[in-house]
């Protein structure tokens, strides 16, 4: 599947989502609906395993269209419309965040406002030594509203959110990775092999148990789920209803592996 502003393809059992909205891959409306479609086909396609999330340019993400926010906002009686638009953005970045495979963002430029926000979402973040990384937002009197305040915070805790957002800092990828904003950075020569790598290796993990994975994981975060019984429910479907996972576990136990 392709658009204009982005395009999906495979590489072995992973889907390639490269953003393509010269010059800066601005969050415009255009790309929310496609990221939404892409969505879909992971969702639909039992066969995928990892998302990879790319560009096709140096900057990953520059975050919000300018042209439509100005649009929103030259009229007060327009606020709404921004706020849905923003709304929109949350839910897809959500739908990005919950898929049941992994995701990996791969960030070789500038990830500035919404588009930090959408590496957020992701499962994995790797970095260039080289790229800019910021939730700049209170520079304009603004918040990073497409769930950048909750994420940063889950992620690396308060004091590094505050320091960030109320700061409005801008990192390059080693700086990201030594407040665990990143997994990994890497010089930039070696980003598109290293994230391509990590991609087919994630791919290739058993689909259920990453999704499983993943749901615990966020269970750990929810005070009104018990994460320690949902451990357990998991593994006893995983074991009953997942063929590859009998067949892994039988040849793991068989010194098979």
């Amino acid at each position: 599947m392709s658009s204009q502003v982005l395009s999906v393809s495979r590489v072995g059992k992973v889907a390639v989502l490269t953003l393509d909205s010269p010059p800066v891959n601005a969050l415009s409306k255009a790309l929310i609906k496609a990221l939404h479609a892409a969505m879909d086909q992971v969702e639909a396609d039992g066969s995928i395993g990892a998302v990879h999330i790319r560009s096709a340019a140096k900057v990953f993400c520059a975050g919000a269209d300018l042209a439509e926010m100005r649009e929103n906002l030259i009229d007060p009686d327009k606020v709404d419309a921004q706020i849905d638009f923003v709304r929109d953005i949350q839910d897809v970045l959500k739908r990005i965040e919950t898929l049941p495979v992994a995701t990996i963002a791969e960030v070789g430029g500038a990830a500035m406002g919404g588009g930090l926000e959408l590496a957020l979402a992701c499962d994995f973040r790797v970095a260039a030594n080289e790229a800019k990384l910021a939730l700049p937002e209170v520079n304009l009197g603004l918040i990073p509203g497409a769930g950048g305040t909750q994420r940063l915070t889950r992620l690396c805790g308060p004091a590094v959110s505050r320091r960030l957002i109320l700061g409005a800092e801008i990192l390059d990828g080693a700086g990201a990775l030594a407040l665990g904003l990143v997994n990994w950075s890497v010089p930039r020569a070696e980003l598109a092999a290293f994230a391509a790598a990590l991609a087919e290796r994630i791919g290739a993990l058993p689909r259920a148990a990453v999704a499983a994975s993943k749901s615990c994981i966020f269970a750990a975060l929810d005070p009104a789920r018990d994460g320690y019984e949902e451990e357990l429910s998991a593994t006893r479907d995983l074991l009953l209803h997942e063929p590859e996972t009998r067949s892994r576990v039988e040849a793991f136990l068989s010194g098979q592996r």
